[in-house]
């Protein structure tokens, strides 16, 4: 389904060393609200990259842990062509475990055409 899109996930739009998250986590502009909490930072390639920082503090359970990244990764291949090139950290939430998947996709529906508004008056 995805690939016949155009909606992929690739090893290129993720973010996957330690040095990539640290210069997200320096550097940054911050999009939160009461579950999610969205860095966005400079990023030196060609296209919007995502990672991931979902503490099992926050969710205890991997299962939830993994449901979470799923919503947030499909969401992101959504809106990924209409985002700027930047780096995106996802952080959340305790609260986030009774939130249901479509209040979760809204939010984020949300996240991104904020991120974009801000990015255009940079």
């Amino acid at each position: 389904m995805g690939a016949a899109t155009g909606e992929s996930f690739p090893r290129r739009l993720r973010l996957t060393r330690a040095g990539e998250f640290q210069q997200v986590f320096k550097n940054n502009f911050r999009r939160a609200d009461a579950c999610v909490t969205i860095l966005v930072g400079k990023n030196p390639g060609v296209c919007p990259r995502l990672g991931f920082a979902i503490a099992r503090k926050q969710v205890p359970k991997a299962v939830g842990r993994n449901r979470l990244k799923r919503l947030f990764r499909e969401s992101f291949r959504k809106a990924q062509h209409r985002l700027p090139d930047r780096d995106l950290v996802i952080m959340v939430r305790r609260e986030i475990q009774l939130v249901g998947a479509d209040k979760i996709r809204a939010a984020m529906d949300k996240h991104w055409n904020s991120i974009i508004k801000q990015c255009e008056k940079s």
